[in-house]
Order: structure tokens, then C-alpha cells, then sequence
């Protein structure tokens, strides 16, 4: 089972992507488990509350909360950390975040305009 980072970013744009969650997921990596750094939900949890109510609760509900990286002030940092060290891609639309997976060695997994999900390595 592949472990999957949830930044923040991507966690929204993946919510208002409209897409089935798990199916989207299973169609790229098979079975998965999604999961969340204590920062990226506390980033999630500062959102406007239109865009944080729904996200949160759902959330909550299909990740893992994994505490943060002791001595780690950035989140990128741990998202980068977990990546490379756990072979877990990270769902994000952020392209420095996603210029800095690649050339960490980790992958990530991105929304597309089509509403479809794409995994790089």
C-alpha cells in the first residue's frame, strides 16, 4: 500500500476538482492511504471558513494525521523529507514544491485542468 502526502494546496485543488477522491487514487497507484503532516492540517485549518469547513471534515476523515518532523520549521521541508524517505509522492499543485521533490529524489502527484490526477516520479 502506497502512502500518499497531502499538502495543502493540492488537498484544495483536489476538493474542487469534484473528483472520487479514492477512485482517482486507485486509477494511479492502486491501493493507497492518504496522509497528512500536523503542519499542512494546521494550514488547512486557517483557510477561509467556506473553503476550510468541507476540506477539514473531509480531511479528517480519510487521512492519517503523522506528527511533524522534530527541529522542522517549513512545511515544504518535511513534505520533502517524508517524500524521499518513504518513497511517498506528495498531492500538491505547487510548482516549487514540485521542483524541489524532483530534484530531492521524490515524486508528487499533481491536478491537471481535465480534473484527472497525475502521478511523477
Amino acid at each position: 500500500m502506497v502512502g500518499v502526502l497531502v499538502d495543502a494546496c493540492g488537498w484544495i485543488a483536489l476538493i474542487e476538482a469534484d473528483l472520487n477522491i479514492d477512485s482517482a487514487m486507485i486509477g494511479i497507484l492502486g491501493e493507497f492511504e492518504l496522509k497528512v503532516i500536523e503542519s499542512v492540517k494546521k494550514e488547512i485549518e486557517r483557510l477561509p471558513l467556506k473553503k476550510r469547513k468541507l476540506s477539514l471534515q473531509l480531511l479528517e476523515k480519510k487521512c492519517d494525521i503523522i506528527p511533524d518532523i522534530k527541529n522542522m520549521r517549513h512545511t515544504d521541508d518535511m513534505l520533502i523529507r517524508f517524500s524521499t524517505e518513504k518513497s511517498w509522492p506528495v498531492l500538491t499543485v505547487d510548482k516549487e514544491l514540485k521542483e524541489q521533490l524532483i530534484t530531492s529524489g521524490g515524486s508528487y502527484i499533481e491536478v491537471t485542468s481535465r480534473r484527472t490526477l497525475r502521478l511523477i516520479d
